[in-house]
């Protein structure tokens, strides 16, 4: 195992992986930038190392940074955590080639599947379904708008290189073609800096629902469990559920027995999550790979007893997967919101300040991951998320009572400051919720916030 691990992220995924390596031994050293300077990662941390200004450009992303940090305090790996740089293949590289384990997949395995055209390209050799689309990459609008035709409305138009549900537009109809592409490859372009998109088939009343696989790239590897996290803004998810429901067992099996296939035919290694789309009739389509840990990964906890987290730092050390899939027991069900410092009526806007209440839930069965506390300043430089609030029960009836009770007993008040916790609240209450039918589409036309794209 290793000594010491450098964590090169912030928030609650920072203390996440702080406290996973403390129960395992291993040092931790944390990187902060300057807005960051009083975190409760630096405070849990053996060592913390400042790496720049508030602009994560300058910080968070800059890898002379983050390198320079590992090499002054001796740390003999970086566990990137999920967004900044945890799905760079070049960080990946450099960490390797400065003599450095990464924890999470190889940079080759990053680089194949951070493409979404390569990824679906690999993904259909390994016989997992595809939603019809471009076989490749787009060279023109024109060319775009051709396989927008043969396919038939409404398409999604995607960045190859993006990521986090971001760089995505749907398009409805043919005369909304030419605008949302050139709107999507120029915000691909910003985003990721690359301009390559592709066009795929849009179900506006699927599922979203993803399997958590763990793999060692010798060609071990489990799934543990699907999750259903259908409820999104803006492509970006608010609750997920576990085991995902209304799913039939057969397709259960099905849809993680692929992604296992899917994860040795490109030697992945470590904890990487294979994302779907479940049509009505019951059919799933591959969407992406998202090869790090997820923002979700405690619902899997909790139904499992295995800590995700561990076993990256297990993988990455290349000790060789000891789980078998009938070792993997599933119990319950959990359930996971995450309270944002957002402002709902205002179109989420974030809505950063000091917090002069943080109160967070508690009693039987309820986890809260959070970096927050009492006196913490939400900065506006970052991700709005605060905390996630996570509860098991035996069955998913008493799991979403017990997270109704849970954020009714969260305190969050701060001048300035706006959270997402009545929102969550009105989500599960809706019949389509509490039924397990809902789909992507459950903000938009079940609750009728128009705002919400």
């Amino acid at each position: 195992m290793f000594e010491k691990v450098l964590i090169a992220n912030r928030g609650e995924i920072a203390l996440r992986i702080a406290r996973a390596a403390r129960e395992l031994g291993v040092r931790t050293v944390a990187v902060h930038s300057s807005e960051d300077t009083g975190s409760a990662v630096v405070r849990c941390a053996d060592e913390s190392v400042h790496i720049g200004p508030p602009a994560a450009s300058r910080s968070y992303l800059y890898i002379p940074a983050l390198i320079e940090a590992a090499r002054r305090t001796g740390a003999d790996a970086v566990h990137p955590g999920y967004g900044f740089l945890s799905e760079d293949a070049d960080f990946a590289e450099v960490c390797r080639a400065e003599g450095l384990a990464f924890i999470g997949p190889p940079a080759d395995v990053i680089r194949r599947l951070g493409d979404k055209t390569a990824a679906r390209t690999a993904m259909a050799a390994a016989g997992l379904p595809l939603l019809p689309g471009s076989p490749g990459p787009l060279d023109s609008a024109t060319e775009a708008r051709a396989v927008a035709d043969t396919i038939g409305y409404p398409v999604i138009i995607k960045a190859a290189a993006g990521g986090g549900g971001r760089g995505m537009t749907v398009v409805h109809d043919p005369p909304g073609f030419a605008a949302a592409h050139r709107d999507t490859v120029a915000r691909a372009r910003a985003l990721f800096g690359d301009p390559t998109v592709f066009v795929e088939r849009y179900l506006p009343t699927a599922r979203h629902v993803e399997v958590q696989i763990l793999a060692d790239g010798a060609g071990g590897a489990v799934y543990v469990g699907d999750r259903d996290c259908s409820v999104q803004r803006r492509h970006q998810k608010l609750i997920e559920e576990a085991p995902a429901p209304r799913l039939p067992a057969g397709l259960r099996a099905r849809m993680g027995e692929a992604a296992v296939r899917g994860a040795r035919a490109v030697g992945y290694e470590g904890a990487g999550t294979f994302e779907f789309l479940v049509d009505e009739a019951g059919d799933f389509f591959f969407m992406e790979v998202n090869c790090r840990i997820q923002v979700e990964h405690p619902v899997t906890e909790m139904l499992s007893g295995i800590d995700l987290v561990q076993e990256q730092f297990h993988l990455a050390a290349g000790r060789p997967l000891t789980l078998r899939q009938e070792d993997v027991e599933l119990r319950g069900a959990a359930v996971e919101c995450r309270i944002n410092a957002e402002d709902p009526d205002r179109d989420f806007a974030p809505a950063p300040g000091p917090l002069t209440e943080f109160v967070p839930p508690g009693g039987p069965f309820v986890r809260v991951d959070t970096h927050a506390f009492e006196g913490y300043q939400v900065p506006a430089s970052y991700d709005s998320l605060l905390a996630k609030a996570v509860v098991w029960a035996p069955t998913r009836d008493e799991a979403l009572r017990r997270m109704d009770r849970a954020l009714a007993e969260f305190r969050i008040t701060g001048p300035g400051v706006h959270t997402t916790l009545g929102f969550l609240r009105r989500v599960m209450d809706e019949p389509a919720f509490r039924g397990g039918e809902y789909s992507t589409s459950i903000v938009s036309q079940v609750l009728g916030v128009k705002t919400v794209r």
